[in-house]
């Protein structure tokens, strides 16, 4: 029978749990159609193992296939004469969205962009500076980076804006972007109110949706002093899922479980680690065919990614198929000059462990341009 005392905090804990969820609904605005609406959380481990996974969450089939790109590739921001120009100094394993744009992906430094929706993104005009497609925002990062520290100090400087454009729904892309690399380092971008805005630090393990980081970031001080072994909240609106990404990710165990390894002989701590971050990343999914009209925060999870940063393994995991399957990088041919290759995952493929080997040589999709009218 639990104590009084023990019974008030429960108490408080449900009530300031409603408080904050209604808070936190009353600050996404309301919309209609499709969203994405994604949780990301990174692992810190011992031994360089750092390990990210997410989920898309999102209201209709994305059309999502995976692209090998080698470094060496030139391209443009799709934002008209003054847009960008680089050649990719890395090569990517990428997750598209309608084959117009990248929506997550390792690349070959074991740096990791992950693009989740964001209600309140309002993005800065030119004013004169380049414009880079949204489209284009995670790639950029990709191709040009191998650390976290390295494109915090070149996206601070913004030298130019990024730009929403068009989804093939009808629906502009308001995202904001986490990045974290092989040592384990994080930073979460945000375009508010016109400003960009930057969090950098390890610390920043955990991102959803609405509202911006920094209420994030408050509403999970609040969980941490309740504690996650007395309450957590249970609903699949973002705050909810941020507190329960965070209390998890945390909690696993940073070095191996004896008995978890004993009692699977070949399971070695760093595939013990994957599969915990892939546990936690499903904990926090939202039931295929779930969906709640008018909540642009909140839709069903379609697919999970989990990216072992020590040994560049991009795991996948669908919604719709029976099987994870896995791709190391060590696998796929990323050098200048290599060929494009795409593993197609629309049409209801299935596939199983290593699929490096199943990629084909194809065109690369034409990234979605911003119309500069």
């Amino acid at each position: 029978m639990a104590h009084r005392p023990a019974r008030r905090l429960l108490r408080l804990a449900k009530g300031l749990a409603a408080a904050f969820c209604g808070i936190a609904g009353a600050l996404a605005p309301l919309g209609s159609g499709p969203a994405e609406a994604c949780t990301r959380a990174v692992y810190l481990g011992s031994g360089g193992v750092n390990i990210t996974g997410r989920t898309m969450d999102w209201a209709e089939d994305m059309r999502t296939n995976l692209w090998a790109f080698p470094a060496g590739i030139a391209r443009t921001g799709a934002a008209g004469g003054s847009t960008p120009k680089w050649t990719s100094k890395y090569g990517s394993l990428i997750a598209s969205g309608y084959d117009v744009g990248t929506a997550d992906g390792i690349n070959d430094q074991g740096l990791v962009a992950n693009l989740l929706y964001l209600a309140e993104s309002e993005y800065p005009a030119a004013d004169g500076k380049p414009v880079l497609s949204m489209a284009l925002w995670a790639q950029y990062v990709l191709d040009n980076f191998a650390t976290v520290n390295e494109a915090v100090e070149a996206l601070s400087k913004e030298t130019f804006v990024v730009r929403t454009a068009v989804l093939p729904n009808g629906r502009a892309a308001q995202l904001h972007l986490a990045i974290s690399d092989a040592s384990g380092d994080s930073a979460i971008f945000e375009y508010l109110g016109g400003k960009l805005m930057i969090h950098h630090g390890r610390q920043y393990q955990v991102m959803t949706n609405s509202p911006s980081f920094d209420q994030q970031l408050a509403l999970d001080a609040y969980w941490q002093q309740i504690g996650g072994d007395v309450f957590l909240p249970g609903t699949f609106r973002a705050a909810d899922r941020f507190a329960r990404a965070s209390f998890f990710i945390k909690s696993l165990p940073t070095k191996a479980e004896p008995a978890i390894v004993s009692a699977v002989p070949d399971q070695s701590y760093e595939n013990q680690a994957v599969a915990s971050v892939a546990s936690v990343m499903r904990s926090v999914s939202v039931p295929l065919g779930f969906s709640m009209p008018g909540a642009p925060n909140l839709a069903q999870t379609i697919w999970r990614t989990v990216s072992d940063q020590k040994n560049k393994v991009y795991y996948f995991d669908s919604s719709t198929s029976p099987n994870s399957f896995w791709v190391p990088l060590a696998d796929l041919d990323l050098k200048p000059g290599a060929p494009v290759k795409k593993l197609t995952l629309t049409g209801g493929k299935v596939y199983a462990g290593n699929a490096a080997a199943l990629f084909e040589t194809a065109k690369p999709f034409t990234f979605m341009p911003v119309d500069m009218k």
